[in-house]
């Protein structure tokens, strides 16, 4: 089996056209057509995890997030992105990415995964891309039932597994109507409250940007690692179907570089 092969599994689902125009998904390291020995699936690819594939004998990185975003003009190890991508051509570990466009598909992508983990039924894309069907930013889905504020949002911090959740004034009504998206998310706030959300939850807000609320949602910012570390198990799940007895890893590294106290 060929690097290519497990592309084009994850591609069917997430076509590369989907990705956004600043991305850079795809095969970042690494050539299509090198015998796969064993996968390693990660949120980030960073200089520990090309560490942990070759301890596990994985030969092919697949990450959600891109290591490599702008262009590198020097090679020199002067910073993560560069000391990454060298450990990784010397080893020759390929590293693959797969991120807005996973995040743009509705069905097997990142925010159906967070919709499901909350429980949320009928969901539909929240920002949908013109002329696409089930294409688009985030989820928006119903609970089952209402559920009070507070409730609803310990409920979140403890299926999110996250340490904190900032979060706007609680306006003392149910929440029932639940917006997603994960990763960085508060350019899409409008959307959310254009089709009547309860609450939004996303990551990196920004200060004055809570105050876009304006008091006819609740924004719950649970953080940007914490929105998408369902993504790993995710991709694990596509490609074992296929391959249910090939060498694959999910990650044993914690790359989250936010911590709380």
């Amino acid at each position: 089996m060929k690097i290519n092969d497990i592309t084009q599994l994850l591609e069917a689902i997430a076509p590369p056209q989907y990705q956004e125009s600043y991305d850079n998904s795809g095969l970042i390291v690494g050539h299509p057509e090198t015998e796969v020995t064993g996968i390693l699936f990660c949120l980030d690819a960073l200089e520990c995890i090309v560490d942990e594939a070759l301890q596990k004998g994985c030969n092919l990185i697949i990450a959600h997030h891109p290591i490599v975003f702008k262009g590198l003009k020097r090679f020199n190890g002067n910073n993560y992105v560069e000391r990454t991508v060298i450990h990784a051509i010397q080893n020759k570990v390929a590293i693959y990415a797969i991120h807005t466009n996973l995040d743009n598909v509705l069905y097997r992508g990142v925010n159906e995964r967070i919709a499901l983990q909350l429980g949320l039924e009928q969901l539909q894309v929240l920002v949908p891309k013109p002329g696409l069907d089930q294409v688009g930013a985030g989820v928006i889905g119903q609970l089952p039932n209402p559920v009070e504020e507070r409730v609803f949002l310990q409920q979140v911090k403890e299926k999110m597994k996250t340490g904190c959740v900032r979060h706007t004034q609680l306006l003392n009504k149910p929440i029932q109507r639940v917006a997603v998206c994960g990763g960085a998310g508060s350019s899409f706030l409008p959307f959310a409250l254009a089709q009547r959300a309860d609450i939004y939850i996303t990551a990196d807000f920004k200060y004055h940007e809570f105050f876009d609320a304006e008091n006819k949602l609740v924004i719950a910012d649970i953080g940007h690692f914490e929105s998408e570390q369902y993504t790993i198990p995710l991709l694990y799940d596509i490609i074992c179907e296929k391959y249910p007895n090939f060498a694959l890893n999910l990650t044993e590294q914690n790359t989250n570089p936010v911590n709380y106290l």
